[in-house]
C-alpha cells in the first residue's frame, strides 16, 4: 500500500512537471500578494488586483503573459508612469530655474546698487558745489537716472538718444541760468542747440559717457536679460506634456515588470536610457542653441571690467555728470562769444538778475570709488555654474535613470528589457529627435517637432544674437554702431511704417514701452514712461525687420 502512494506521488509530481512545460494554467497560478502591496502603496484599492494571476490577453501595454495586472490597473499604471516622469522633469528644470533666478537676482541687486550709489553721490555733492546751477535743474539729472534705470530693466529707449537729450535739456537748462539778464526764446535756443556739436560746451564729458555707457549698460542689461530667458526656456520646456508613445515605453519600462510577475527586476540601464532619449528628444534639440546662449553668456562678463565695463562706469556716472559742469563753467565766456556770434546778440532781459549774481563759482573733483570685489565674485559663481548647465537638455535621460529609477547595474545581465529579465541587446540611440527614427523602444515621428520647444529654441536664438552684439558694444534693438569715430545709431526698433518712435527733445516723456523687461518690473512702470507707444513686433520679427529700416538723424555728442 505504501509503495503504491509513493508511487501516485511521484505520477502526480510528472505530470504537474508537463503541465507546467506545457504552460498549463494550473501550473502557473501565482499569489498577486506583492503586486497588491505595491499596487495599494500608490493609493490605488487593491480591489482591482487579482488575488492570483489571470492570463494577459487583455494587455495593451505589456507583454501578454500569466499576469496579476487587469486592463484598468495597466491604464491606472500608465498614468502614473507619465505623471512621475513629468513630475521628475519639472523638479530637474526647478533646480536650474532657481540656480539662474538666484545669479539674476544677484546680479541684478549689484547693477541696481551701483547706479543707486551713483545717484546718492551726486545728490550729496552736487548741491554743495554747484548751488543753484544744480538745484534748479535737479529734476534733468533724475530724469536721467530714471531712464538709466529703465533702459537697464529692459525699457524699449535708445540709449544714445537717451544721453544726447539730457545734454540738449541740460545745456538750455545751464545756459538760461548762466545768463539770468538776456532774454532766450525757443529759437534762440534751438540755435545754441544746433551749435552744440561744434561748441562742445560741457567738454570730452558727453563723448566719455556714451563712449563708455553705452558698453556698460548694454553689456549688464543683455547678460541679466540672458539669465532671465534661460530660466524661461527651462520652465516653459519642463511644462512639454509627454506623448501616447512616450507613456507606453514608461509604462513598460517602470511597471510592467511588476504585471508580469518579476517585480524585483531593475530596468536594464541602456533600456532606460533609449526609453527617456525617445521621450525626450525634443528636448533634446535645444542642446546646441543652448550651449551658444551660455557661452555667450560666460564671454560676455569679459566686458564687466576695464575703463568702459560695468563695475567703472555704471557706479560713476555722477563723475562725467560732474566734469561736464566744470567744463560749462570754465568755458563760460567763450561759449558765450561763440553762441553770439552764431545766433545774433540776445536782447537783455529787463527783470533780469546780473550775470554773476546767480553764478555759483565752485568746481567738483570727485574720486573714482575702487571696485568692492563684489560683481567679480559673482562672476566666478556664475561661470562655473553655467558651464555645468551647458550639457542640461542632452544629460537629462540618464540624469533621470540614474536618479529617479532604480536601475541594474551596468554588468546585470538579468535586467528587466521591456520584455523578461535577461540582457538589453539594442544599442543606446543618439540625441535629438532626428536620431530617434530606429528607437527600438518609443515610436518617434521625427517630422513633427513639437512647436513649443521649437518656439524656445528661437528664443535662445535671438537672446544670443543680443549678446553677441552687446559683446561689440551695440544694442541689437536698435542696432547701434558705436565707436570712436561715430556718434549716431543706424536705426530704430520701430519700423516707419508701424509707428513713429521720434523722440522729441522738447516731449521727454513719449518713450515705447518695455520689450524685454527684467524679472520685476511690471508692465505699469514701464507704461509710466510711455506716452504714445507703438505697436511692439515679436523679437524673431525684429530682428529680420532690422536691416529694413532706415537710420534716422539724431543729435549727438562728439
Amino acid at each position: 500500500m505504501e509503495l503504491r502512494a509513493r508511487g501516485w506521488w511521484l505520477l502526480c509530481a510528472a505530470a504537474a512537471l508537463a503541465a507546467c512545460a506545457r504552460g498549463d494554467p494550473a501550473s502557473k497560478s501565482r499569489s498577486c500578494s506583492e503586486v497588491r502591496q505595491i499596487y495599494g502603496a500608490k493609493g490605488f484599492s487593491l480591489s482591482d488586483v487579482p488575488q492570483a494571476e489571470i492570463s494577459g490577453e487583455h494587455l495593451r501595454i505589456c507583454p501578454q503573459g500569466y499576469t496579476c495586472c487587469t486592463s484598468e490597473m495597466e491604464e491606472k499604471l500608465a498614468n502614473r508612469s507619465r505623471a512621475e516622469l513629468e513630475t521628475a522633469l519639472l523638479d530637474s528644470g526647478r533646480a536650474l530655474q532657481t540656480t539662474l533666478a538666484t545669479q539674476l537676482q544677484s546680479f541684478d541687486d549689484h547693477f541696481q546698487h551701483l547706479l543707486n550709489e551713483s545717484e546718492r553721490a551726486l545728490q550729496d555733492a552736487f548741491p554743495s558745489a554747484f548751488g543753484e546751477l544744480y538745484t534748479q535743474s535737479a529734476k534733468a539729472f533724475r530724469d536721467l537716472y530714471a531712464e538709466l534705470r529703465l533702459y537697464y530693466r529692459g525699457a524699449n529707449l535708445h540709449l544714445e538718444e537717451t544721453l544726447a537729450e539730457f545734454w540738449a535739456r541740460l545745456l538750455e537748462r545751464l545756459f538760461r541760468q548762466l545768463h539770468p539778464q538776456l532774454l532766450l526764446p525757443d529759437d534762440y535756443l534751438d540755435c545754441l542747440g544746433k551749435q552744440a556739436d561744434a561748441l562742445r560746451p560741457f567738454g570730452e564729458a558727453p563723448r566719455e559717457l556714451r563712449l563708455r555707457a553705452t558698453r556698460a549698460f548694454v553689456a549688464a542689461r543683455a547678460f541679466v536679460q540672458g539669465l532671465g530667458v534661460a530660466g524661461d526656456v527651462v520652465r516653459k520646456v519642463a511644462q512639454v506634456p509627454l506623448g501616447p508613445e512616450c507613456t507606453r515605453a514608461v509604462m513598460k519600462l517602470a511597471y510592467c515588470a511588476h504585471c508580469l510577475g518579476v517585480p524585483g527586476a531593475r530596468p536594464c540601464p541602456d533600456y532606460c536610457r533609449n526609453v527617456l532619449k525617445g521621450c525626450l528628444a525634443n528636448q533634446a534639440d535645444l542642446d546646441a542653441e543652448w550651449r551658444n546662449l551660455l557661452d555667450s553668456m560666460v564671454l560676455i562678463t569679459d566686458k564687466f571690467w576695464g575703463p568702459s565695463g560695468a563695475e567703472s562706469v555704471i557706479g560713476n556716472v555722477h563723475l562725467w555728470l560732474a566734469e561736464a559742469i566744470n567744463a560749462l563753467q570754465d568755458n563760460k565766456d567763450v561759449l558765450t562769444a561763440k553762441v553770439i556770434q552764431g545766433c545774433g546778440n540776445p536782447k537783455v532781459n529787463p527783470q533780469g538778475s546780473g550775470p554773476e549774481e546767480k553764478r555759483h563759482q565752485g568746481k567738483l573733483v570727485l574720486q573714482e570709488k575702487s571696485p568692492t570685489g563684489t560683481l567679480e565674485k559673482l562672476v566666478l559663481e556664475a561661470k562655473v555654474q553655467l558651464r555645468d548647465a551647458q550639457d542640461f537638455w542632452i544629460s537629462l535621460p540618464s540624469m533621470l535613470c540614474s536618479e529617479k529609477v532604480a536601475m541594474s547595474s551596468a554588468s546585470d545581465d538579468r535586467c528587466w528589457n521591456g520584455m523578461a529579465k535577461g540582457r538589453y541587446l539594442p544599442e543606446v540611440m543618439g540625441d535629438g529627435l532626428a536620431n530617434q527614427i530606429n528607437n527600438p523602444e518609443v515610436e518617434v515621428d521625427i517630422t513633427k517637432p513639437d512647436m513649443t520647444v521649437r518656439q524656445q529654441i528661437m528664443q535662445l536664438k535671438v537672446m544670443t544674437n543680443r549678446l553677441r552684439g552687446a559683446y561689440s558694444g551695440n544694442d541689437v534693438d536698435f542696432q547701434d554702431a558705436s565707436d570712436d569715430s561715430s556718434g549716431s545709431g543706424s536705426g530704430d526698433s520701430c519700423p516707419d511704417d508701424l509707428c513713429d518712435r521720434r523722440v522729441s527733445k522738447k516731449n521727454p516723456s513719449s518713450r515705447t514701452t518695455l520689450t524685454h523687461a527684467l524679472p520685476g518690473l511690471s508692465e505699469r512702470e514701464g507704461q509710466k514712461t510711455s506716452a504714445a507707444s507703438c505697436p511692439q513686433p515679436r523679437a524673431s520679427l525684429l530682428l529680420l525687420l532690422l536691416p529694413l529700416v532706415l537710420s534716422a538723424p539724431r543729435p549727438t555728442w562728439r
